[in-house]
């Protein structure tokens, strides 16, 4: 039987759950409220908030990193070997709580936790990516997540920046997460091959398993914007024309929107490329949309960052829009798991001497972010000028933009459900010209529209619905 103190310390446990599950009613709330206003939600800085320890994501943020932290390690750990078709669909699990054990260290929470093929994202990361682990694992948990981003898009998806803005951890539904399963031998046959494609790096896919049984599963990517640079227009470019329109009343309002395939064809512009890049990257972009093809996806698109050299940093975006903070982790508790369990005695005092420990409060400090690249930029041809693609005149002499470039949303399979979205919209727009398309036709139209908006092209207007 519990002594009064025990059974006191698990009654403010309780507490403290309750509480924090009124936190997350309370955002949730102002969430939908604040949806009211979309006009309100476009003038948000486009890097996203700060998440402290108050916010509805804090304690999956937390478990994230800390799973992370563990699996790459251990993985690490180990001596390279030539991958086995048994590494495709290997998973590891790890089962965290306040106590630790021989496995995992101490947790705040209790949570489980998985990671799937972890040598295959092993070898993808150094000896394709070119990675360094140390770097890898450093930027992800020395002082965690910093801010969040709801995706652009209409997944639903979340995405998280790693303290020095060089890696993105997007959260994705259960059919994403198998699809990426499903064709990872390809995806990495495709990478291994083509070293410089432009399709989104994936460094690891994960899940955790939340009390009362929630699992989100998560991936970690390249960020295709760098942290030394600001991005100064943002356009998301699929080749279709229907719907494809963000409201330019609103981007004057907010110039950090993501602007769409009939902004990039009415404002005019177009890839400005000398004749050497604009081979190179027609030969990438042919590659990339037939694996695609391949794979059977389709609403993929190309995100184009483009930073105007003239202007450089002095607007300061990255300064004003990112914040970190660095929460305090409990000391690292190793224990057999038959020992202790989570309730006892030993794991109520372990609680409360964290809530009665000085711990930091999570602070607004301005993020200290480079000057100049680093990391792997530097060794891809697409990113090897400042970090990007330097525009080129038809001499292939260097021109004052500099473009971030690359496929992303690369993993939507042409489903029933897409295929009814082209029956439905095909029945009052063009077919040819909407978004949901077949993956041969999809593939072949993202590629005519890309050819087409690089210098010499033909242009976009073509592409427009009549």
């Amino acid at each position: 039987m519990d002594t009064p103190d025990v059974a006191e310390e698990l009654a403010s446990d309780m507490q403290q759950q309750a509480e924090q599950i009124r936190r997350e009613r309370l955002t949730k709330r102002a969430k939908a409220q604040a949806g009211q206003d979309s006009l309100d939600d476009d003038m948000r800085p486009v890097m996203g908030n700060l998440i402290g320890e108050g916010h509805a994501n804090y304690v999956l943020m937390y478990n994230m990193l800390t799973g992370i932290r563990t699996a790459v390690s251990r993985t690490q750990a180990k001596i390279k070997r030539p991958l086995t078709d048994a590494d495709f669909t290997a998973k590891h699990k790890y089962s965290y709580d306040i106590i630790g054990n021989e496995l995992t260290p101490s947790a705040k929470y209790d949570f489980k936790f998985k990671d799937y093929a972890p040598f295959v994202f092993r070898e993808l990361r150094e000896d394709h990516f070119q990675l360094d682990p140390a770097d890898y694992l450093l930027s992800l948990t020395a002082k965690y997540i910093l801010s969040e981003l709801g995706s652009p898009g209409k997944s639903g998806s979340f995405f998280y920046f790693s303290r020095d803005y060089r890696f993105i951890i997007k959260t994705i539904r259960h059919s994403e997460h198998k699809f990426l399963l499903s064709i990872l031998k390809k995806y990495h046959a495709h990478v291994k091959a083509n070293p410089h494609s432009l399709l989104s790096r994936f460094y690891g896919l994960h899940r955790v398993k939340l009390p009362h049984g929630r699992k989100i599963h998560f991936v970690i990517m390249n960020n295709l914007f760098p942290a030394h640079k600001d991005v100064h227009e943002t356009y998301d470019l699929k080749g279709s024309t229907v719907g494809r329109l963000y409201p330019e009343e609103r981007a004057e309002q907010n110039p950090r929107a993501v602007l769409k395939d009939l902004n990039w064809i009415n404002r005019g512009k177009s890839l400005e490329l000398g004749p050497e890049k604009r081979a190179l990257l027609t030969e990438q972009l042919r590659r990339d949309s037939e694996f695609l093809k391949e794979i059977q996806v389709m609403d993929y698109s190309l995100l184009i960052g483009i930073h105007n050299m003239r202007r450089g940093n002095r607007d300061k975006i990255r300064r004003n829009t990112l914040k970190v903070f660095s929460p305090d982790v409990p000391a690292f508790r190793r224990r057999k798991p038959t020992s202790v369990q989570g309730s006892s005695p030993e794991a109520v005092a372990v609680r409360r001497a964290m809530r009665e420990s000085d711990l930091k409060h999570l602070g607004n400090g301005s993020i200290q972010l480079p000057e100049e690249d680093t990391g792997d930029r530097q060794h891809f041809i697409f990113y090897q000028d400042e970090g990007g693609l330097q525009a080129t005149d038809e001499q292939n002499e260097p021109m004052d933009t500099v473009y971030y470039l690359g496929v992303i949303d690369i993993l939507t399979p042409y489903t029933t459900v897409k295929k009814l979205e082209h029956f439905w919209k095909g029945m009052s727009a063009d077919r040819h010209k909407i978004s949901p398309v077949p993956p041969g036709e999809y593939a072949e139209r993202f590629f005519s529209f890309m050819k087409a908006v690089m210098r010499g092209g033909e242009g976009g207007a073509r592409f427009k619905a009549e």
